[in-house]
Formats: C-alpha cells, structure tokens, sequence
C-alpha cells in the first residue's frame, strides 16, 4: 500500500541536504520498533512541489508532497496514526492531507517507472574493503538492482521471479547522479527511469517497496 502526503506551505527555507530531515520524521512517525534494524520493505520520496530559494534551498509555496509505500499495512497503518497525532514535520511542514494512492494495474510486459528520488547502488568488495557505487552507465547495475529485489520478496516470502530484470532507461536525455548527505554520509545515487521486466506481482512489490539500496532512507522510490 502507498500513500500521498500534502504538507503545508513551509516557513523557513527548506535546505538542499533535507534529506536527513525527512528520514528523521519517518523515523519518530514510525517509533521505536524492530523495522529500523531490518531489510527495509518500504520507500518514501523526496519532497515534491518545491521552487529553489536564494537562500541555498527549497521553498514549497503550496505545500510538499511526497509518497510513503510499506509492503505490510500494519507499519503504514502505525504511521497514518501518527501523523495526526503529530503532524509537524520541519521547516515549518505540517501535514494537512493523507490520501491511498490507487494501486497500479501490472500486466507481462516490460514496464516504464519514473522515480520519486534517486536509485542507490552499491556493494561491498572485500578485496579493497571499500564500498564500490554504481551507476547508469555501469553494466553491472541492472544485475544489482535485479538481486536486491528478489532478496527482499524471498524476505516477504514471494514466490521467485525467473523473469525478474530491472534495467535503466538508456533512452533518457536527461540522466543525472545525485550526491546526498545523511548523517554526514556522502552517497552518489542515479536520477533515471527505470525499465523492469517480470511478473505483475513483482512490478507491484517493486512500485511499493522501491528499487536499489536504502529505499528505507529515501532512496530508489518509484512513480
């Protein structure tokens, strides 16, 4: 399940790493509980609807809106109560909406998906001890996109998808690579739509849950 939130206008300049913000009040929404410590089988967008500033961020004159999606309704169910019981977000963001968004109907063939925040992918390597990071034009990121997904629906217990293949757009004129900063950490992540192949249920799960690493700190949401 997904839902659309419409926040109020903001009254401070909303900065350009809000990133950390946002995952900050997912996270208090959320409480404490064992979500945070696990594969994260939800996603949340960034901030739409926002005009930059000369002050060195966002201003959203008529609201914020971003996208929540959760594969187990209970922990979307948890949030909604939440948020009315503390709507205030930062930067002056107050909830005034929450809407379920209408679930998409997949059908066998090859399916477009714009993003609601940048695609992260990276892998350990234990040869350099280093984490590697990869990218639209890297051969190997349609392969790590596939790989993630299909761990997180063995997690909910989905059944395998041999047909299963999550690619980028390599028709998009306007491919860019997004540095984000959360708890100081600095990540390179891919602004591109993304093309996935495979069951109905799967393009479902993808749509809900998010594609690449770090969907549960704002990463990899899908449109």
């Amino acid at each position: 399940m997904k839902i659309c939130i419409q926040t109020s206008p903001n009254s401070s300049v909303v900065p350009f790493n809000y990133q950390q913000k946002l995952v900050g009040t997912i996270h208090k929404w959320l409480g404490a509980n064992e979500i945070h410590d696990k594969i994260s089988l939800y996603s949340f967008s960034w901030l739409l609807g926002g005009k930059k500033s000369d002050q060195q961020g966002y201003t959203f004159p008529n609201g914020a809106k971003f996208f929540v999606g959760f594969y187990n309704d209970t922990y979307l169910r948890l949030l909604i109560r939440s948020i009315l019981s503390d709507p205030l977000m930062f930067c002056g963001l107050e909830v005034r909406d929450i809407t379920i968004v209408d679930e998409p109907t997949f059908s066998e063939d090859a399916e477009l998906f714009r993003l609601t925040s940048p695609i992260f992918i990276k892998r350990y390597h234990d040869e350099s001890k280093r984490h590697k990071y990869y990218f639209f034009d890297n051969k190997e990121s349609s392969e790590l996109m596939t790989e993630t997904l299909q761990h997180k629906m063995r997690i909910a217990g989905l059944p395998e998808d041999t047909t299963l293949k999550i690619e980028f757009d390599q028709s998009y004129d306007h491919k860019q690579i997004k540095m984000v900063t959360i708890h100081g950490v600095k990540s390179k992540a891919n602004m591109c739509p993304i093309i996935i192949h495979g069951s109905p249920q799967s393009k479902l799960f993808a749509w809900t849950v998010g594609v690449g690493n770090s969907t549960g700190s704002s990463f990899g949401s899908l449109l």
